[in-house]
């Protein structure tokens, strides 16, 4: 249908059509606006300015309240010190007793009239008017009286009328926090004015510290106000805390018992106080460890006095002892047990360290030996550190820790009672000056004893005790080089016992383990000593101790579980018999053709074939130092038999085992010849020895490659191509001398780019060449 020209009246029906669509937009778009409508009524009025003036105002009060009562204190004390002396005693009076009165009367009105604010202002500057009261008094009454004893007196007077002006109007908040405050100080200027000792002081703030503790604990409603449980509860602990460390000190400072037994006095007070606490409060643990510690100093105190530094620590453990012991007290509240116990553990921990540490250093001082083995030297009473205290100290701890392994279900204490028992028990035949074999005789047994229950207590402990047995299984091991028999007899005996432990099969595997380890360690070096024993240079001890790694080998399957570790133990014996006759080429060839021997006789069982390549090296190997020592020019001659037979052997081997690999039928005996001839090739400055060499390394490569064997492949190729670069290098030296200086590196440069640009045909070529060389016997 097209639209008539402006101006020209449209058909009644076309016009009616219009008009409907119209009305129906207006429809829509009024239902749009009438629902946004209802949706920005439902939102919450945005707060108005006097709702915001309204929010700031408490704060605004509060911020002119306080000024106004800063600038009342000011001008109180400008009037007390500065215009008090400008007025007669009547009028000072008067002036006083109006304003105090008057600030302490104000509150009550305010409060009446909910002002409490302003309440709380006003009491904050009454409360210092009645201090500038108390010192008006002493000015003008009582000026000749001691300054101490007066401030006492008045901070008691204060606090009580405090308190009682707090108890009256019960709104307001700070007063009796003041009065709490406050009350802390009388005793504490009490004493000092008396000219009361440290001791009187300590007293002073105890008993301060015992009534703020029963104001906490025993004062019905304290403990609902904060502003009163906070001061008092802080104040009980700071000043009992001051009674505290007066008490340690002086005890510390005191030359006999008798000056002592002050200071303990002191202590025992602290003691009861902080476990009445702990007894009546279920969260106060530490007011219970705090009283633990203090009764432990309180009764070791005098005893420090009388004894040595040694022995006083063993009494500050005894003493601990009676509070780790309250852990099994049902009848205490938990947190006195907990407390108690606790600081038992706090006295108990660093009596044994103190111990420990020296006790086991003085073990050190047997390294010395190693460096005058066999010289019979008996160190000193004094290299031993501490003397018999300090195993008693080890004894007593590891007691009280396997009496808490007993009651405890924790793994803890019981690694800790095996550390500390073997500590005391090892070192104590040293620390009390015993012979050297009586102290040997005893740490063996200690040892001994260690390594059964390694064997027979499972987990914690029990590890535990497997690396005690170690630990002094090497110390002894250290200090038994200080003579022959004993070198002897505590190697053997010791040995012995590892091999009787790792053969104890209930035990762990890694208990086992270690011992068969030390087992092979102490036989090698039984072996050792006996090579010095008969006057053997080092470098021949290395026949004798090929014999350990023999053994192993031997034994092979009958070591059970522990097999691996102890052949493991044994190669690093040979490989240390290996090393010891570098110096001597000739020693060296015999050494590296026993150790082969012992590596093929390994290698006779299935699960250890891989020790066959072992002896082939060492035979090789063998052969190489053999003929360099004596000086031959012509290694084939000595090889090329070797080879025959050694193919020999490896074709029938073939024959009875097609699928047997040609590196194990045919490797070593290739390898016999053809790598020391090509170091005596390379070696050569004729061309005989270099193109015989070539031409069997090409027919043994041509050979594998038709029967398709990998071993002659590789091992012909990389000789044929050594053999190549060997002839070609002088001419490639040449060549390269001949070259402008630049021309190098762009070969480089265009070779890496073509290498780049082909890089996945290249690795799809490596792919398949290390498939085909799989696929080779």
């Amino acid at each position: 249908m097209t639209s008539p020209p402006p101006g020209t009246p449209l058909p009644p029906a076309q016009e009616l059509v219009l008009i409907d669509r119209e009305l129906a937009q207006l429809d829509a778009r009024r239902g749009y606006l009438l629902a946004r409508r209802d949706w920005l009524l439902r939102l919450p009025a945005p707060a108005s300015p006097a709702r915001v003036e309204e929010a700031s105002a408490p704060g605004a009060q509060n911020v002119l309240l306080i000024l106004g009562a800063v600038l009342l204190a000011v001008a109180a004390l400008a009037f007390t010190l500065v215009s008090w002396g400008s007025m007669g005693i009547a009028g000072r009076s008067a002036v006083l007793a109006v304003v105090t009165a008057a600030a302490l009367g104000a509150p009550a009105l305010l409060l009446r009239r909910g002002l409490r604010s302003t309440a709380e202002s006003v009491a904050a500057v009454a409360l210092p008017l009645t201090v500038l009261d108390a010192y008006a008094v002493y000015t003008v009454a009582a000026a000749e009286a001691d300054a101490a004893a007066y401030a006492a007196g008045a901070a008691a007077v204060l606090a009580a009328l405090w308190a009682g002006y707090g108890r009256v109007l019960p709104g307001l908040l700070i007063p009796l926090p003041a009065a709490v405050l406050t009350a802390q100080l009388p005793l504490p200027l009490a004493a000092v004015a008396s000219a009361a000792d440290p001791v009187g002081v300590g007293w002073a703030l105890l008993v301060t510290a015992a009534l703020d503790a029963a104001l906490v604990l025993a004062v019905p409603g304290v403990r609902s106000r904060a502003s009163v449980f906070g001061p008092a509860a802080v104040s009980a602990a700071v000043l009992g805390a001051g009674a505290l460390l007066i008490g340690l000190s002086q005890t510390a400072a005191a030359g006999s018992a008798g000056a002592a037994a002050g200071p303990a006095l002191l202590l025992a007070a602290c003691a009861a106080l902080g476990v009445g606490v702990a007894w009546r409060e279920p969260s106060a643990v530490a007011a219970s460890v705090v009283g633990g510690l203090a009764a432990v100093a309180a009764l070791g105190g005098p005893a420090r006095t009388v004894l040595s530094r040694d022995w006083a620590v063993v009494v500050f453990l005894l003493l601990a002892l009676p509070l780790l012991a309250a852990v099994r007290a049902t009848a205490l509240p938990v947190a006195v047990r907990r407390g108690l116990a606790l600081a038992g553990a706090g006295v108990a921990a660093p009596a044994a360290l103190w111990a420990l540490v020296p006790a086991l250093g003085s073990l050190g001082f047997r390294i010395r030996v190693l460096g005058e083995v066999w010289a019979a030297t008996t160190p000193p009473r004094e290299a031993y550190g501490p003397g018999p205290a300090a195993a008693v100290t080890l004894l007593v701890a590891a007691v009280a820790a396997w009496w808490l392994a007993r009651v405890l279900p924790r793994p803890e204490p019981g690694v800790i009672a095996v550390v500390l028992g073997w500590a005391g028990l090892f070192t104590a035949p040293a620390l009390c000056g015993l012979p050297v074999a009586a102290v040997l005789a005893a740490q063996l047994a200690v040892t001994a004893a260690a390594g059964v229950c390694a064997l027979r207590v499972a987990r914690g402990p029990g590890y535990a005790a497997a690396v005690c047995a170690a630990a002094g299984a090497l110390n002894l091991s250290v200090a038994a080089l200080d003579g022959r028999a004993a070198t002897f007899a505590v190697f053997g005996l010791l040995g012995a016992g590892c091999a009787a432990g790792a053969a104890y099969g209930p035990a762990a595997l890694p208990t086992r383990a270690g011992g068969a380890v030390l087992a092979v360690g102490y036989a090698a070096g039984t072996v050792a000593a006996l090579g010095a024993l008969w006057g053997l240079a080092v470098s021949w001890w290395a026949l004798p101790l090929l014999a350990v790694p023999a053994g192993a080998a031997a034994l092979g399957p009958r070591l059970g579980r522990v097999r691996i570790p102890a052949e493991a133990a044994a190669a690093v014996v040979g490989a240390v018999a290996l090393l010891l006759p570098v110096g001597e080429p000739a020693l060296a060839a015999l050494v590296c053709a026993l150790a082969g021997v012992v590596c093929a006789g390994a290698a006779v069982r299935a699960e250890r074939r891989g020790l066959g390549w072992a002896a082939g090296a060492l035979f090789v190997a063998a052969t190489w130092i053999r003929l360099s020592a004596s000086g031959v020019a012509a290694p084939e001659a000595y090889t090329l038999p070797v080879t025959v037979l050694a193919l020999a052997v490896g074709f029938q081997r073939r024959r009875r085992d097609p699928q047997a690999s040609s590196w194990t039928a045919y490797g070593p005996g290739l390898g016999a010849t053809l790598l020391p001839s090509l170091i005596a090739a390379w070696g050569d400055p004729y061309w005989l020895r270099p193109l015989l060499l070539g031409l069997a390394a090409l027919a043994v490569t041509l050979l594998g490659a038709h029967r398709r064997l990998r071993a002659p492949l590789l091992l012909g190729g990389g000789t044929l191509a050594a053999v190549a670069l060997h002839e070609l290098a002088p001419y490639v030296v040449q060549v390269l001398d001949a070259l402008p200086r630049w021309l190098p590196p762009a070969l480089a440069g265009l070779l890496l780019l073509v290498v780049g640009a082909t890089y996945e045909k290249r690795l799809r070529d490596a792919r398949r060449l290390r498939a085909a060389l799989g696929r080779l016997r």
